[in-house]
């Protein structure tokens, strides 16, 4: 079963780096259409994601996988903000909440939350 779970989470891993690099040849890839406009972003979105999910079924805490998720997150919304022109009523609201969210999970990390460190299996 943890053979299984790695070779999925890698897999997870890869279609996530595919649709943050390249999302409209995997939107072609997958839809057979590109990806245009706000698709872009949403599936870079998901991206990050697929990545985050990756990273927490792999062996290893769970918490690394929503770290990494909330952080990617906060970054590419502020960088969507600042340098993409695309501001929603939601998105500063979206980044703060995603700050804070990142600064607890890395306080749970830091202190050596045994809850945040072992998996429950």
């Amino acid at each position: 079963m943890k053979n299984v779970l790695i070779f999925t989470a890698f897999v997870e891993v890869g279609a996530g780096l595919a649709l943050l690099i390249v999302p409209s040849l995997v939107g072609h890839a997958l839809l057979g259409e590109q990806l245009t406009g706000v698709a872009i972003p949403v599936a870079r979105l998901t991206g990050i994601a697929l990545i985050a999910l990756g990273i927490a079924c792999w062996p290893g805490p769970p918490l690394v996988g929503m770290l990494t998720y909330s952080a990617l997150v906060m970054l590419y919304l502020a960088y969507l903000g600042f340098a993409g022109g695309l501001t929603g009523i939601l998105l500063w609201p979206a980044v703060a909440l995603h700050v804070a969210l990142s600064i607890l999970l890395v306080r749970a990390w830091c202190l050596g939350s045994p809850a945040a460190h072992r998996r429950g299996d």
